[in-house]
């Protein structure tokens, strides 16, 4: 029987776009605790730079920042080329990058009778720019990666892909149409390029955190003028059995399980890290 262990995480080469985010950080200290080197992705150069230095020195890891564009392909290619000079081929491939925006939210969660006179509060109200921005960014943010960064994948025919979905996924929330669409896609993707890579020995699976607190969706769990949760976060918390958010630190032990050699007989799955929120009726 061999060891179970992450030893074998040990030494390879990670990618995560939106490594820099707090999901994305709670990530890259798990990935460093095993001794896989690290590259962070993100817009922001100097935050990726700056979270990288200081996780390195924190855990005497090989992590680096490089700037990138999820959405922009030529961007990906230059940060790939980058990565392969510094610290080698790509083994492992993290689609973090994501989130949702104000201009893509609805005030309201269902239209109400007094709502048909503020239509703008609605689905109705809803500017294009913003729907196409948070669905391309979750979405494409995950298809571009995944075509750019699992070339060396493909010639060493091996490797492993694990994109980041949400509950949103599986039951679409009130108020964020082009988040819960661009999450339920990526699931489908993820699935699809499963099959599409099986052969080639690369694994593609997905995590479904359920409800963390981030910069993306502050707005809407907590209430800016007394810091307690606002009560769409009282709602989640009363439908989650566990009755509470969780903590990023919690996906650790999934996205390990995942990448590693424990899960090599594992791909085109989504497992959700939610507290039980998807099992939960509401009764």
């Amino acid at each position: 029987m061999k060891k179970i262990s992450f030893d074998d995480l040990n030494g390879k080469v990670c990618v995560i776009t939106g490594g820099a985010g707090i999901i994305g950080i709670s990530i890259v200290k798990a990935l460093a605790s095993v001794g896989t080197k690290v590259a962070i992705l993100g817009r922001n150069e100097e935050r990726a730079k700056s979270v990288a230095a200081e996780l390195a020195l924190e855990f005497r890891a090989t992590i680096i920042g490089i700037k990138a564009d999820v959405l922009d392909k030529i961007s990906l290619e230059k940060a790939k080329a980058e990565i392969n000079k510094v610290l080698g081929p790509i083994d492992l491939l993290i689609n973090c990058a994501g989130g949702n925006s104000p201009k893509a939210t609805t005030k309201v969660e269902q239209i109400e009778e007094s709502d048909l006179l503020n239509p703008e509060n609605t689905f109705y109200g809803l500017q294009m720019e913003g729907f196409d921005e948070v669905f391309a960014l979750n979405f494409k943010g995950t298809v571009l990666p995944c075509m750019v960064l699992t070339r060396d994948m493909l010639e060493k025919k091996s490797g492993a892909v694990l994109n980041v979905s949400s509950m949103n996924s599986y039951h679409p929330l009130t108020k964020i149409p082009a988040y819960s669409a661009a999450k339920a896609s990526v699931n489908n993707f993820t699935e699809w390029l499963a099959v599409h890579l099986a052969k080639a020995g690369i694994r593609v699976n997905a995590v479904a955190p359920g409800f963390f607190i981030s910069d993306q969706n502050r707005f809407l769990v907590i209430n800016e003028q007394t810091g307690e949760y606002s009560d769409r976060g009282k709602k989640i918390v009363k439908n989650t059995p566990m009755g509470k958010f969780g903590d990023p630190d919690d996906l650790q032990g999934a996205v390990l399980y995942l990448l590693s050699d424990l899960s090599s007989f594992v791909t085109g799955i989504v497992v959700p890290v939610d507290g039980g929120f998807n099992a939960y009726s509401g009764v």
